[in-house]
């Protein structure tokens, strides 16, 4: 049993590193150790074991997707097809802590991965963000390595923080964008943004870029600071299943096209407001695990792993979050992979 862990372990990170840098992608690979990142993480946010170093907070999920007209003019992807695909789903509060608070202006995430005929699969990562944390693997590296406590007083140096921020000030967009934003509501009733500019290919080899964000059909829901009070720290979980129960949870998946001279390799610049938007379809929430495990629970959400059809951009956070997310779950895999 150790040694098909250990191979395992051996295998995902090499999975990861070969998928940093597909075929079809431009990036090179990440100018980051994925191991260092992950390191630093776990050094930054603390260690739990079995447990995923980012997003630890999460629940499975199925549901199905079926794709528009729209989707199917701008990239010959089979999961636009119009007929129902299934998709694992993974839903989660941003952080390493596995206890994180419901009732926080935090992140939350909406994990995909489409199963498509053939065996393809489609996998994203999508955040309750129009930005990312960071514009490169290096500046990420550098905002987690700012924020690592001092093992004296248990909390980050002041001046460190300050000084990597107003050196690297799109570190920073992120939070004030949460802290600008109600607690949401539900799982079901956020909007997902994918952050990453992803280029659609057509039947004619035409290339339409662009960056799509899954908003809720239902419209977005928030708290005020006395209902999130009321609610509690762990409140999303059964929220969910209910609203799933109710046929209440989907979600349009709408794409936003850039145009000539938007800044398409960085996932700290949102698109410019007004840019056209396009819905490629829809996901609907089908069921929720009923426990901690789940068909996601061992699933990387690979932001490279796309379908004949959609491509990466040269936005080099695609490949600096898929070869960590490997090395996670290897060390996940020789811990006991926890949901």
């Amino acid at each position: 049993m150790k040694k098909l862990i250990l191979s395992a372990v051996a295998a995902a990170a090499a999975c990861a590193t070969l998928n940093a840098s597909a075929a079809g992608h431009a990036n090179a690979a990440p100018a980051v150790d994925p191991t260092q990142m992950v390191d630093a993480f776990e050094a930054t946010n603390g260690k739990f074991e079995g447990y995923r170093r980012s997003g630890a907070k999460g629940i499975c999920a199925m549901g199905e997707f079926v794709g528009s007209a729209e989707g199917r003019a701008l990239s010959t992807a089979s999961a636009f097809s119009g007929t129902a695909v299934p998709v694992i789903v993974r839903f989660s509060v941003g952080g390493a802590n596995p206890k994180a608070a419901d009732n926080t202006k935090s992140q939350r995430n909406l994990a995909l991965q489409f199963n498509l005929p053939g065996g393809e699969v489609w996998q994203m990562g999508n955040i309750s963000a129009p930005v990312f944390g960071a514009s490169s693997p290096a500046q990420m590296l550098g905002r987690v390595e700012s924020l690592r406590p001092d093992p004296a007083t248990k909390a980050a140096d002041p001046a460190k923080v300050k000084a990597f921020a107003d050196a690297n000030p799109e570190v920073l967009l992120q939070g004030r964008h949460f802290a600008s934003q109600p607690v949401p509501a539900s799982f079901g009733a956020v909007n997902y943004w994918g952050v990453h500019a992803f280029a659609f290919v057509n039947a004619k080899g035409e290339k339409h870029f662009g960056k799509w964000v899954f908003e809720p059909t239902g419209g977005v829901q928030g708290l005020s600071d006395d209902e999130a009070k009321a609610k509690g720290a762990s409140f999303l979980f059964d929220d969910l299943r209910q609203r799933v129960k109710d046929g209440k949870v989907s979600f349009h998946f709408n794409l936003e096209l850039a145009q000539p001279g938007d800044k398409l390799d960085s996932a700290t610049v949102p698109l410019p407001e007004g840019r056209k938007k396009v819905t490629l379809g829809t996901l609907k929430v089908t069921s929720v695990a009923e426990d901690a495990g789940g068909n996601c629970v061992n699933i990387t959400f690979n932001p490279l792993a796309l379908p004949k059809g959609v491509e990466g951009s040269s936005d080099p956070m695609l490949s600096g979050r898929a070869a960590p997310y490997g090395v996670s779950l290897g060390r996940r895999l020789s811990e006991g992979s926890k949901q």
